[in-house]
C-alpha cells in the first residue's frame, strides 16, 4: 500500500486447489452459490470465480441470494452504517469472508452482532489471496513465524519456499494472531509510535467513523503523526487519546477529505495519503 507496484504470477493449479480447499473449509457443497463483490481485477475477486466454477455455479450481485460472500471491512463498514441492501444480503449468506485488509476486533464484533456469520481471511496476492481462515491455514498451505514475522509456504507457488508477509504475528493454540505490519512503527521526536495501535484505537473508540492514521515527513518532528477522515473529528478526540494513550498519539496533523483514497479491494492508499498531506500542508 506504500511501496512500488510488483507483478505476481499464480499458476492455475494452485489457484484451484487453493479454492477447493476454501469450498471445502466453509462447507460449500455442488450447487452452492457464490455472491461476487470484489473487482475480478484482484485476486480476492478471482478467487470468487475459481470457487463458483468449482461448485458448478455461476455468481450472483448483491440483488440475488448467495450462500457464500466474500468483502473487504470497508464494505462490511459501509453494511453496518447505512447500506441495507448489502447488509441483507450477508445476513442471508452462511458464511461470508472478510480479508483483504485490516479487521479491527470492534468491527468485527458488530457485524457479527448484526447476525453476519463471519470467516476472517488472511493471506496476499503473493499467496494466491487468502490462505488462513479464522487463523487456520487451508488445506495445503503451511504457516510458520520467523524472527516475528508471518511466513506462508504452498506447493507450486513461490518455488515452495517461504513467503514473508511482513506482518508481525504468532500462532497460539495452532492458530494465527497476526498483531500488525512491521514496518508500522516510526520514530517522531525521538519516540517511537505505533499506526497499529492508535488505528485500532481509533476504530475501536469511534466505530462509526473512518479514521485512519499515517506518518508523514515533516521538517520538526522528522515523521509526524496525521490522520484522515471523510467526516468531522469527534470533539472528544484529543482528550480521548490522551487518555488512553498519552499525549505522544495526539497527531500533529488532520485533514477532512471528501473520499478516503483507497486500494482496489479497501486498503488505505498511504502514498496518496501522504501525498495528500505534503501538497497542502
Amino acid at each position: 500500500t506504500s511501496g512500488n507496484v510488483k507483478n505476481i504470477q499464480i499458476p492455475r493449479q494452485v489457484l484451484l486447489a487453493t479454492s477447493e480447499a476454501a469450498n471445502k473449509y466453509l462447507g460449500a457443497r455442488p450447487g452452492d452459490i457464490w455472491s461476487l463483490l470484489l473487482p475480478t481485477n484482484h485476486i480476492a475477486g478471482i478467487n470468487v470465480l475459481t470457487r463458483a466454477y468449482l461448485l458448478g455455479t455461476e455468481v450472483v450481485s448483491v440483488k440475488d441470494s448467495a450462500n457464500y460472500s466474500a468483502i473487504v471491512p470497508t464494505q462490511l463498514f459501509n453494511a453496518l452504517n447505512g447500506d441495507n441492501e448489502l447488509l441483507t444480503h450477508l445476513k442471508n449468506c452462511q458464511k461470508v469472508l472478510v480479508g483483504g485488509a485490516k479487521l479491527s476486533e470492534a468491527l468485527l464484533k458488530q457485524g457479527q452482532k448484526a447476525g453476519i456469520k463471519i470467516v476472517t481471511s488472511y493471506g496476499a496476492t503473493e499467496t494466491c489471496g487468502g490462505c488462513v481462515f479464522d487463523g487456520a491455514p487451508l488445506e495445503g498451505v503451511e504457516i510458520q513465524i520467523n524472527s516475528g514475522l508471518v511466513e506462508v509456504r504452498i506447493a507450486g507457488l513461490n518455488s515452495g519456499n517461504w513467503i514473508s508477509l511482513k506482518d508481525i504475528g504468532e500462532i497460539k493454540d495452532g492458530k494465527l494472531i497476526v498483531h500488525g505490519r512491521a514496518d508500522d512503527v516510526f520514530i517522531s521526536g525521538g519516540e517511537n509510535l505505533s499506526l497499529n495501535l492508535i488505528e485500532d484505537f481509533l476504530q475501536k473508540t469511534f466505530p462509526s467513523q473512518k479514521i485512519y492514521p499515517i506518518s508523514i515527513p515533516d521538517s520538526k518532528w522528522g515523521e509526524a503523526l496525521a490522520i484522515i477522515s471523510d467526516q468531522e473529528f469527534p470533539s472528544t478526540l484529543d482528550q480521548d487519546i490522551s487518555e488512553q494513550l498519552g499525549k505522544l498519539y495526539i497527531p500533529k496533523y488532520r485533514k477532512i477529505v471528501a473520499q478516503i483514497p483507497l486500494i482496489g479491494i479497501g486498503k488505505l492508499d498511504r502514498k496518496s495519503l501522504s501525498e495528500l498531506f505534503l501538497i497542502n500542508e
